[in-house]
Parts: C-alpha cells; sequence; structure tokens
C-alpha cells in the first residue's frame, strides 16, 4: 500500500460518513415504503439495502474469510426466495457490515492489503484486497444514489 495512513484514514471516514447517512434515510421507513420502487423493473428500497449488505458480506466472508457466521448469514440477505427484512434488520444488517469490515480495515497490513485472489466469471483474472476495497465504495456509492432516489 502506497497511500500514507492518514490518507486512507480520511478516505474511510468519508465511507463511514456515508454509512451513517445510509442509515439515517433506512431507519425510519415504514414496510410500505421500503417496498417503494423508482420504477417496476427495479429493486425496491428494500432489495437495494439487502444488496448492499449481502455484497459487503459476500466479499469480506466468503473471498477475504472475514467476520463469523453471524456475518456469513448476510452474504445470502439479497437472494431470491430469503424474507423482507424490516428496517431495523436493515440498520443492524449495515451495522454489522461495518463493524466486520471497519475492523478487518484497521487491523490488515500493507502485506495484507497486497493478497491476491484469483477471479471468477464477469471478475478481473485477478485482484487484490485494495481493488475489492474500492469495488466495495463505488457499490456503496451506486446504490446509495440509488436509495436517495
Amino acid at each position: 500500500m502506497t497511500a500514507p495512513q492518514s490518507t486512507l484514514s480520511i478516505l474511510f471516514e468519508g465511507w463511514n460518513n456515508y454509512q451513517t447517512l445510509m442509515i439515517k434515510a433506512l431507519a425510519p421507513l415504514s414496510a410500505d415504503q421500503l417496498a417503494l420502487r423508482a420504477a417496476p423493473q427495479l429493486r425496491s428500497i428494500g432489495e437495494i439495502a439487502t444488496h448492499v449488505i449481502g455484497a459487503r458480506a459476500r466479499w469480506f466472508h466468503d473471498l477475504m474469510g472475514e467476520g463469523d457466521q453471524e456475518f456469513a448469514a448476510l452474504a445470502t440477505w439479497d437472494r431470491k426466495g430469503m424474507p423482507i427484512r424490516s428496517a431495523a434488520e436493515l440498520v443492524n444488517g449495515l451495522e454489522l457490515t461495518w463493524r466486520v469490515m471497519n475492523d478487518a480495515l484497521a487491523r490488515w497490513t500493507p502485506a495484507d492489503w497486497d493478497q491476491t485472489y484469483e477471479g471468477e466469471d464477469g471478475e478481473p483474472a485477478s485482484f487484490t484486497r485494495q481493488w475489492v476495497i474500492w469495488h466495495l465504495i463505488e457499490h456503496d456509492l451506486h446504490h446509495g444514489g440509488e436509495l436517495s432516489l
């Protein structure tokens, strides 16, 4: 990792602030509001939030081995046939994924950041933890934008 820690701290602080904004937006929503869609073919607000949670858990647990079984269970929240989650459950899912991610980010050494993984269909041939983190940041930003719509 070539960026100074202070730069990373600023970046992660911004990501944490974004996380806080997503939670503030979701927390007061009713079941009817979570079911709203910007268009019939698009995910509902609740589906977008469960997708963010599921993606975070899949990348961090399934790929990088972070978190416990409670965390691992979040990886399936956005899969077909899963129950619809309440606003409180979505907030808890975002908070749990954030805790696990934040703990890992604080613990990783420069060598950990350079760890390489082999890609699967639709992914680069190989990628580093650095790539995974950037991908999750852009993923959160993209879907957070959908939530704001």
